[in-house]
């Protein structure tokens, strides 16, 4: 069994860098972590040149000297491969390893993540790194877990260097085996952008227009996830070779234009997040009216839960943000700290590690505050870290517990990059997505992301009451099959507009609309339009309660006999049209609605379908508190986290067992500003 995220605790830790500080601090760093219950440290994700400082010199001394003192404390480690940062010497002697933008200009060493994934020089000093670490390494009894580079594709999602073109050709000539097919499936007849030669194919240059063709765009996407994944897998096979049967394979962070899933599937044990809930506070980007602040990393956390229910936070957030150029956010105010890691906790953490122990006291993220500040005084927040290592004792029995929801929100990835490369796409998707989540949260819904990869099936899906799959413009047989069979065995499917009408290409189809999804939903589409800014909020009237229809709508009609208008639109030219049909389909039942999903279309769906507040025989809670359930073996652990300044009212209809601080409880509860509490009941 793994020490960490292994099912058995829930446990605390720190990012550190030994290299940042004299190794005089490192013991007692280390002695003041224990004492603060930070029993694990991550290293070494950013010290390439630690290891090689000169190409082809090798020298293992520092962090053999960091491992044993972390083996002679009891401290467990995390060890990371350096691939984030190349050396200086390697990026001088081959610029070739050099990521560029997107009109070929390179990308120079100075900061992070300036390497591309496809450059085959790149890749074989990479593959030499990490076997000499892990070869040397590996079977370090402090080792617990090893980290692969550091979180892939941050800063850059895209990357346009000439071994990026070349591996983008193989990858197409791979996919689509003759130009034929492939000019065929971009349609490039339009604007004469026919290739008859492999060689004439590019990742996206910039074009006079501004734009690229949208299925080369939506191609590329793929491209870059597959990219990504390659190269972890280079990784994480040597590391396999040479770690412990209980050592774990992860990295960090959730970014753009990656296949999480994939990417867990083929290299890692399981995937880590990092949690920066201070982002909602900085200074360009605060916005007052935002209803849900730090709040709104509940929806990251579930992007991460979907790929790995029991999951671990790499880096969470335990000081003031921001580089010397952005990101400027204040410090925690006291009781945050606690809060966004029972938050974490909350969504199935059973590990949590905070960046960092230091504050750098120099370079780009020397204001990227951590639990101590430069002179590493005794301060608030190492109080509150090591009265959370005390807290979670009290709830030790929730480890490798998983989130119990019964409300899923789809997605895939074709839909996800489709969206990248379609405004049109973009805009409906952008709404509802926000809406959605905030509907669910405000109304203590608890929620999945739920992904239609290959791997999906109906068992995955039957254990929702209803799925939300907003805006699927890519439909593809297999997806509607499985959703299909989960209709016509009682479930209930929520679509909205532009729905299936594109393939799997990004090319618009032929059909009637909602094509693949007119059989489950009942539906025809015979006209559609943007909202005219002129006609302000279109409405809809659902059984005399009126919401908006955003962004776009489809004008709707029934189709076949289970088919019944539940709502029509009441202004714009339109009025009268239907713009909701719910249709009976085996024992379940779908809806389409034909524009996005307003915040208020959102809470009157909850309402109507009978989803708001599932645990209301239980507990009541107002709009600022959060609910997160976790479950195992008949028990549930209720988390109750309040965002809000001020204290919260809640009413327990019932005798629960609060395990923080070991009182039973039942009526109104008071919970402090930033406050947590873990309720336990049998089911």
């Amino acid at each position: 069994m793994r020490k960490l995220i292994g099912g058995s605790s829930i446990d605390l830790g720190v990012c550190y860098y030994p290299e940042h500080w004299d190794k005089k601090l490192w013991a007692q760093d280390m002695d003041r972590m224990m004492a603060a219950g930070l029993k694990t440290i991550r290293i070494a994700e950013f010290a390439w040149n630690l290891v090689e400082p000169e190409e082809g010199k090798f020298t293992y001394r520092f962090f053999d000297d960091v491992l044993d003192l972390a083996g002679e404390k009891g401290m467990q480690v995390i060890f990371c491969t350096p691939t984030a940062t190349p050396p200086a010497w390697l990026t001088e002697a081959h610029p070739e390893v050099l990521n560029a933008d997107m009109e070929g200009h390179l990308i120079h060493h100075g900061s992070r993540r300036h390497y591309n994934y496809n450059s085959p020089v790149y890749q074989e000093y990479c593959r030499r790194i990490v076997e000499k670490e892990a070869s040397h390494y590996g079977r370090h009894p402090a080792i617990v877990g090893w980290q692969i580079d550091n979180e892939f594709n941050c800063e850059n999602s895209e990357f346009y260097s000439q071994s990026d073109t070349e591996a983008f050709r193989v990858f197409l000539r791979d996919k689509y085996k003759s130009l034929d097919a492939l000019n065929e499936a971009w349609g490039t007849v339009f604007w004469n952008q026919t290739y008859t030669r492999w060689e004439q194919i590019y990742v996206p240059r910039k074009t006079n227009t501004g734009s690229v063709n949208p299925h080369l765009q939506l191609d590329y996407y793929r491209f870059i996830s597959d990219s990504a994944c390659r190269f972890a897998h280079l990784q994480a096979e040597i590391i396999r070779k040479y770690c412990k049967e209980t050592d774990f394979i992860t990295t960090n962070g959730v970014f753009a234009n990656l296949d999480y899933q994939r990417l867990t599937r083929e290299s890692l044990d399981v995937l880590m997040y990092d949690s920066y809930p201070d982002f909602a506070y900085c200074l360009d980007d605060y916005r007052e009216e935002d209803p849900l602040k730090d709040r709104k990393w509940s929806r990251n956390l579930a992007e991460i839960r979907a790929v790995s229910p029991n999951f671990g936070i790499m880096e969470q957030q335990s000081g003031a943000n921001g580089w010397n150029t952005r990101m400027e956010a204040p410090t925690p105010r006291p009781g945050q700290l606690t809060l966004w890691t029972f938050q974490s906790i909350a969504h199935g953490a059973d590990y949590v590690s905070y960046f960092r122990w230091r504050t750098c006291t120099f370079g780009t993220e020397m204001y990227w505050h951590g639990i101590l500040d430069y002179s590493g005084r005794e301060n608030r927040r190492l109080k509150e870290v090591t009265n959370v290592s005390h807290m979670i004792k009290a709830i030790q029995g929730a480890a490798g517990s998983v989130y119990r929801a019964k409300v899923g929100i789809l997605k895939d990835y074709d839909n996800i990059w489709d969206c990248q490369a379609d405004r049109w796409h973009e805009r409906v998707d952008r709404i509802s997505e926000k809406s959605l989540f905030t509907a669910l949260q405000q109304a203590h819904v608890p929620f999945d992301y739920v992904y239609l990869d290959e791997t999906a099936t109906w068992e995955r899906l039957k254990k929702y009451e209803a799925l939300f799959y907003p805006h699927a413009a890519i439909l593809t047989p297999e997806r509607m099959q499985l959703l299909e069979r989960y209709v016509a065995e009682g479930g209930r499917l929520v679509m909205g507009c532009r729905t299936g009408y594109k393939e799997e290409n990004g090319k618009c189809v032929t059909n009637h609309l909602p094509h693949l999804a007119a059989k489950v939903t009942g539906t025809d589409i015979p006209e559609y339009s943007f909202v005219a800014p002129d006609d302000g909020r279109v409405m809809v009237d659902w059984g005399g309660q009126l919401a908006e229809a955003a962004v776009f709508n489809d004008l709707l009609a029934p189709a076949g006999e289970g088919a019944e208008v539940l709502a029509v639109y009441v202004n714009s030219y339109y009025a009268g049209t239907p713009a909701l049909i719910r249709n009976a389909f085996g024992k379940g039942e779908a809806y389409y609605f034909g524009g996005a999903f307003g915040m208020d279309t959102a809470r009157l769906f909850l309402r109507k379908l009978g989803l708001e507040e599932p645990f209301s025989g239980v507990v009541e809670l107002p709009a600022g508190c959060e609910l997160a359930v976790r479950e195992k073996d008949g028990t549930q652990y209720l988390f109750v986290l309040n965002y809000e300044k001020s204290s919260a009212k809640i009413f327990l209809k019932g005798q629960l067992l609060e395990l923080l601080s070991g009182k039973s409880c039942q009526g109104e509860q008071s919970i402090e500003p930033y406050g947590v509490r873990v309720y336990q009941r049998s089911v």
